[in-house]
């Protein structure tokens, strides 16, 4: 048996208009939602101005600025009384310094220049007679004999610092000293790494004796001398 359909119950007969009436609606869903706006509720304030406040404020007090009193007038000069010069005023009368031929000419002994010793230094290096070292009287090389000598006591004299050792200082103390005209020692200068190395290095120098000066064209002179202290641990 063969089915048949009814046209009334066709159900896509008006789909069309549906579609058209249903996307019209959403249309106008979406433009009212997007249309729609909402306000805050408003609040009452109070924009009112207390004008009292304001007048009861207090205005600062402005100093008044003192101006200063005028200087005083200039005093009125002195007057100046004019004496008349009644007076008279005696002259200074100049006598002639030259000596006429009737005076007698007194003679001038002749005045004795005394001289003055030069305070000369001379470098050992380059002085004509070297200090003499005692005990190098007789040496025919003074020069030689003198450092010789000089080495020969700072061995004999050279005592290690304990506290200098303890510590582990060493290093060379350079001495200067100054061979005076009488044959002393003086103006000792020294410059080490430890000042414990350069007391022991001035106690050395100190106890030399005393020397035959050194002499420059026959006259004695100051003779400055350098020589080298080394300190070494063993």
């Amino acid at each position: 048996m063969e089915l048949k359909k009814n046209p009334k119950a066709d159900v896509g007969k008006n789909s069309s208009l549906y579609f058209v009436i249903g996307l019209a609606a959403v249309l106008g869903l979406v433009y009212g939602a997007m249309e729609w706006k909402k306000y805050d509720k408003s609040n009452d304030y109070d924009i009112s101005m207390n004008v009292e406040d304001q007048l009861d404020e207090e205005v600062p007090m402005t100093e008044q600025i003192k101006t200063p009193p005028p200087p005083p007038p200039p005093a009125a000069p002195e007057v100046i009384e004019v004496v008349e010069d009644e007076e008279e005023v005696e002259e200074t009368v100049i006598e002639s310094t030259e000596t006429s031929q009737e005076e007698e000419v007194m003679e001038v002994e002749e005045v004795e220049v005394e001289e003055v010793e030069e305070d000369i230094s001379v470098p050992f290096a380059v002085i004509e007679d070297v200090p003499v070292f005692p005990g190098c009287e007789g040496s025919s090389n003074k020069k030689q004999c003198f450092q010789d000598m000089m080495q020969k006591h700072i061995r004999k004299n050279f005592r290690y610092p304990e506290i200098a050792q303890e510590m582990g200082v060493q290093g060379r103390v350079n001495v200067i000293f100054v061979i005076q005209k009488d044959g002393s020692i003086g103006n000792i200068r020294m410059r080490g790494p430890d000042k414990n190395l350069e007391k022991e290095a001035l106690r050395i120098i100190q106890r030399l004796p005393k020397m035959t000066p050194g002499k420059q064209r026959g006259r004695a002179v100051k003779v400055p001398f350098s020589i080298p202290i080394t300190f070494k641990l063993q």
